[in-house]
């Protein structure tokens, strides 16, 4: 799916709103990380996808490196980068092998945003994960994780999401998501991605993934279990309490 998204995924996302939004939270919980002799923060951005949050890290003056199973999303990360002035070590490697690519203990900190770990179906395959993010982060390092709250989404069932739209000169976009809830447990998501140009018919293309939702008590457990100490969860980046039916994320931040 994100290979053929990527061309479109920064007009998909509102990023001046978002990082205006986000950056600052980020910052505040990067800063319970101390750098020896005041360096900068060394940081993994391990589902960077175009690379926008690290490149507004790395203008805010941490040393941060970016990581996507998509080849053609880091293909993307690496335009931005070159767009903006910055060259940043933008790799293609998904979750379980950031380790291998990257090195153990390197990091400070590692982040994992925009509900990206749901992506993994297996239960397998997100311990690899977690164990991987442990084995790259330096001791005492801060993980984030940035998930959807699958909780209050597994009980309502709502399937539509705010439509986004985007438009460039003559040009228009409107992008649709919505979920299909399945009977072994996972969800369907689709972006239908609506295009016109001037007063042309509209194209549409439908791009669609799986995703296996991860509950609050479970990703803790499971981040637990990864060797990870101080577990801590709340409904927004701002630190607002975690409420199981009402916060639109779960924000998942734990120390090695």
């Amino acid at each position: 799916m994100y290979d053929q998204f990527a061309s479109d995924y920064d007009r998909f996302v509102n990023w001046e709103n978002r990082l205006a939004f986000e950056i600052p939270l980020l910052e505040k919980i990067l800063a319970e990380v101390k750098s020896p002799a005041g360096e900068p923060l060394k940081i993994l951005d391990a589902a960077c996808g175009t690379g926008m949050h690290a490149l507004a890290l790395a203008k805010a003056g941490y040393q941060i490196s970016g990581a996507d199973f998509s080849r053609e999303m880091i293909n993307k990360a690496k335009l931005n980068a070159k767009s903006a002035q910055f060259e940043l070590p933008f790799e293609t490697a998904g979750f379980g092998a950031l380790a291998s690519v990257f090195g153990e203990s390197r990091f400070d900190a590692l982040l994992c945003l925009g509900n990206s770990l749901p992506h993994l179906i297996d239960d397998a395959e997100l311990a690899s994960a977690l164990k991987d993010f442990f084995a790259c982060l330096k001791p005492g390092g801060l993980l984030l994780i940035q998930n959807r709250n699958f909780d209050a989404v597994m009980t309502k069932k709502d399937r539509w999401m705010e439509a986004q739209p985007f438009q460039e000169g003559d040009e228009e976009w409107i992008f649709e998501r919505f979920y299909d809830f399945n009977s072994d447990g996972t969800i369907g998501f689709y972006i239908v991605n609506l295009h016109r140009k001037g007063n042309a018919a509209w194209t549409s293309e439908v791009f669609s993934t799986l995703l296996k939702p991860q509950l609050k008590d479970d990703l803790t457990l499971k981040a637990t279990r990864a060797g990870f100490n101080n577990v801590r969860t709340f409904g927004t980046l701002g630190g607002d309490p975690f409420e199981a039916q009402a916060s639109d994320n779960l924000i998942l931040v734990a120390r090695k």
